[in-house]
């Protein structure tokens, strides 16, 4: 334990030094940093996959479930789409001195406000490697430093993937502390990010339930949440048949691994022959469906509502009313990503104004709720709070903001 809180001091006293660095770093050389990271983890996959092949024996060893596999697998696409995504932030504007607002004052002050970084950055994450270099970037272009701690069962892939990160940082001339991994899988490192209050600014948990629900208990370091993905698809009256049908095989088919994946289906009472259709559909794809007023795999109970499966299995339930709908994902929901099927502009726009998820969507399959999706270029999570950052947390959600006022000699009265 003594060598955990030395270790887990000395990241956090060199992330604070980074962050002072990092805080006025020239554009382009935080940009650099990025691209050169994705080369040199481009240039290292052959030891990454080898890595990763470590971590999914550790997976299969522990029994994960197969979609939690699939969340922990890396190959070379997956490996090129890091990639790719380090680029896309690298690409972005820099969101550091934006000037967000300016005004004059009659009493002869200019005041801007303007974007500044967070400072040091926490991140608890489980399984997802990606989620480094993810975290990383978007760290980096922000201006903050982060101390990086993955799941037990991706450590092999997150060390790997970090390195590098770190040979990006190395081109650039950038301080290698700016992006720093925990390098234990022991749990008491946990324990003490959340308390370290001196040296972190802001924690950032992603994974399941008992992940997040521990560091909104225990931490006393601020939390942008990312809160469980219990996702629903409301099929309205009014919908599509062929859109409907296409977005929900994909919503929770596509990788039913990921927050986004759809969990609960909810079905208006008049759209049941569509409902039927896409029961089916989603039947001859290989998924469970635990339902209420279809024909399921198998009956529905309460346990079903509220739950996040990540895996092929799907709640449904027929629903007499729009109202209804909003009134179920109101109490089952995490405020993470909903979603209606409709053809009728005011069902939808009664639906986006009634409930208050980070995401709401019309149309589209909830698999898009994704900040490289949404144009981020990453994401460090989905922020299913409503304080600060909300919905896919980029670069911009990672900076605060400062005033700056100027003035002639001014003087108050």
């Amino acid at each position: 334990m003594t060598e955990i809180h030395t270790m887990m001091t000395e990241l956090g006293r060199n992330a604070k030094a980074a962050a002072a660095e990092l805080a006025y770093a020239p554009a382009e050389a935080k940009r650099a940093a990025l691209e050169a990271a994705a080369d040199a983890i481009w240039s290292a996959r052959a030891d990454i996959l080898a890595a990763n092949e470590k971590d999914l024996a550790f997976g299969r060893d522990k029994g994960l479930s197969p979609a939690m596999m699939d969340r922990l697998m890396l190959d070379e696409a997956r490996i090129a789409g890091i990639c790719d995504g380090l680029r896309a932030v690298a690409a972005q504007d820099d969101p550091v001195g934006q000037v967000m607002e300016e005004w004059d004052r009659p009493n002869g002050l200019r005041i801007r406000r303007v974007r500044t970084p967070l400072g040091v950055v926490g991140v608890i994450y489980e399984s997802r490697p990606n989620v480094t270099a993810d975290a990383g970037a978007l760290c980096l272009k922000s201006g903050n430093a982060v101390i990086l701690r993955g799941g037990s069962e991706s450590f092999h892939s997150s060390a790997a993937i970090h390195a590098g990160l770190v040979a990006g940082l190395r081109a650039a001339g950038l301080p290698e502390q700016a992006i720093q991994l925990v390098p234990t899988r022991d749990r008491a490192a946990v324990q003490q990010m959340l308390t370290m209050v001196d040296t972190i600014d802001v924690i950032v948990p992603r994974g399941g339930k008992g992940l997040v629900g521990l560091v909104q208990r225990e931490a006393r370091v601020p939390v942008f949440a990312h809160l469980e993905g219990i996702v629903h698809i409301y099929i309205d009256r009014d919908a599509d048949p062929d859109k409907a049908r296409a977005v929900v095989l994909n919503a929770k088919t596509r990788r039913t691994g990921i927050c986004g994946a759809a969990e609960c289906l909810l079905v208006h009472r008049d759209a049941l022959a569509l409902g039927r259709q896409i029961v089916n559909d989603l039947k001859a794809a290989g998924v469970e469906i635990h339902a209420d007023g279809l024909e399921g795999t198998m009956p529905a109970t309460e346990a079903d509502w509220g739950m996040e499966y990540l895996d092929m299995k799907i709640a449904v339930k027929v629903v007499d009313h729009i109202d209804d709908a909003i009134a179920h994902i109101r109490r089952y929901g995490s405020s993470h990503t909903d979603a209606i099927l409709t053809e009728d502009d005011a069902a939808a726009a009664h639906f986006f104004s009634r409930l208050d998820s980070a995401i709401l969507m019309r149309n589209a399959s909830t698999q898009f709720a994704d900040g490289g999706e949404f144009g981020m270029g990453a994401e460090i999570g989905i922020a299913t709070g409503k304080m600060h950052a909300r919905g896919p947390v980029g670069a911009v959600q990672l900076t605060s903001f400062k005033y700056l006022v100027k003035g002639d000699g001014t003087t108050r009265a």
